[in-house]
């Protein structure tokens, strides 16, 4: 049975996207995992570090990304989207992780979202808006052992999609006080949500990324988190890095994972972050 947790913060450029992907291609490289990473972000920034923005291009122009699953949902009686065309197998450039799936997004998310409470409630009032994703991904959810959901930087109803289908989530943040202002906020709604909807989902922890060691504000904040009781921090810190940063772009071809993500122990810290994720599922 596959665990799903999504990745979520309310801030954007907190290191959310780098985080989900980086946790798939260690736990393909290192542990042999079979990974799905589901893109619910309009950005597309894990669709395009996944495939890169051609292939993403592609795929957008034939209407093979989750825009069109949301679409559908919107006007049922001329429905095209199809799973198996949209899910990309085998995506990711390190050379290592050769198990990793992926659902892309679309930037067409955006126009898509705010219409989703409409959408007609079917002739048995079958249709939820918070359950059009695991609908459509129920039946291959569990060819993976981990399924990783990269939500938008909001709680609304594409987000919704994602927690229903979650067991817990994950919750990025840089150490300062704009990135974790909305932490309590987004525990609290979850909170609220899993009791609505009779599922549990259980705030995993809080990542630190983009840590700065020699930053008091950094410091101060990372201490502050750790003594939060709304969610608990995990133990591994992502540090700042030139090649973190440099990742999202892609490459031709493949590269090693070490290439990727730098030679300074960035891939084997991911690992340990990952294990630590893993160890709480």
């Amino acid at each position: 049975m596959a665990q799903v947790i999504s990745t979520i913060n309310l801030k954007g450029g907190v290191g959310k996207t780098h985080t989900t992907v980086a946790i798939a291609e260690v736990l393909s490289a290192y542990r042999n995992k079979n990974v799905l990473v589901i893109d619910l972000d309009p950005q597309t920034n894990a669709t395009t570090m996944l495939i890169g923005e051609q292939k993403w291009q592609t795929l957008n122009a034939r209407g093979h990304t989750l825009a069109q699953l949301f679409k559908d949902a919107l006007d049922p009686d001329n429905a095209s989207f199809d799973l198996f065309k949209t899910l990309q197998k085998n995506v990711s450039d390190v050379r290592e992780a050769a198990s990793i799936d992926l659902l892309p997004s679309s930037l067409d998310l955006i126009d898509v979202q705010d219409r989703l409470a409409t959408i007609p409630s079917g002739r048995f009032f079958e249709a939820n808006p918070i359950a059009i994703l695991h609908r459509a991904v129920k039946s291959v959810l569990d060819d993976y052992d981990l399924v990783l959901i990269d939500c938008p930087p909001n709680l609304g109803i594409i987000t919704l999609n994602g927690l229903r289908i979650s067991s817990g989530y994950i919750i990025p943040t840089i150490p300062d006080i704009l990135s974790t202002y909305g932490i309590p906020q987004i525990v609290k709604r979850i909170g609220e949500f899993s009791d609505k909807i009779g599922e549990e989902i259980e705030p995993l922890g809080i990542v630190i990324s983009k840590y700065r060691a020699q930053s008091t504000v950094h410091q101060n904040t990372v201490k502050q988190l750790g003594q939060e009781k709304d969610a608990p921090c995990f133990k591994t810190v992502i540090a700042e890095s030139n090649s973190i940063s440099g990742s999202a772009e892609t490459v031709p071809g493949q590269r090693t994972i070490k290439q990727k993500y730098g030679y300074r122990g960035e891939p084997e810290n991911y690992l340990a972050l990952a294990d630590e994720i893993w160890a709480k599922l």
